[in-house]
């Protein structure tokens, strides 16, 4: 379960951000989890909200997480979609898919990947 080493890696650079900030508490923590980043987002967040009750200054932070869509670019017409089927979650994301504008069949999706700590509120 690499999640929680993930959750560790995530707390300790709130935590190093905090102390940077002279912050005593950390409120909210906004991650974005692209669709290909390979988390399981129930287990990261299971392992984050754990690991958060071990520091005072954590204890009560809320952790948002978002998953943007994959996007998909047609090297045929060069447009952009978002097909249905590219939602993160239980069904598989395909390799490619066909464009809906011009019908070429090998469109692939691009980026994804990224795990990104987006924003932290702390006081």
């Amino acid at each position: 379960m690499h999640e929680l080493s993930l959750a560790q890696a995530l707390l300790d650079q709130v935590l190093e951000l905090a102390r940077q900030h002279g912050a005593e508490r950390v409120l909210r923590v906004e991650v974005v989890v692209g669709p290909r980043a390979g988390v399981v987002i129930d287990s990261f967040r299971f392992g984050f909200e754990a690991l958060r009750l071990d520091h005072a200054s954590t204890r009560k932070t809320c952790l948002e997480i978002t998953v943007p869509p994959l996007v998909f670019r047609c090297p045929s017409c060069g447009r952009e979609f978002r097909p249905a089927n590219s939602q993160h979650g239980k069904r598989a994301i395909p390799a490619s898919h066909p464009c809906p504008h011009c019908g070429h069949d090998q469109c692939l999706g691009e980026g994804g990947d990224e795990l990104i700590l987006k924003q932290v509120e702390m006081e």
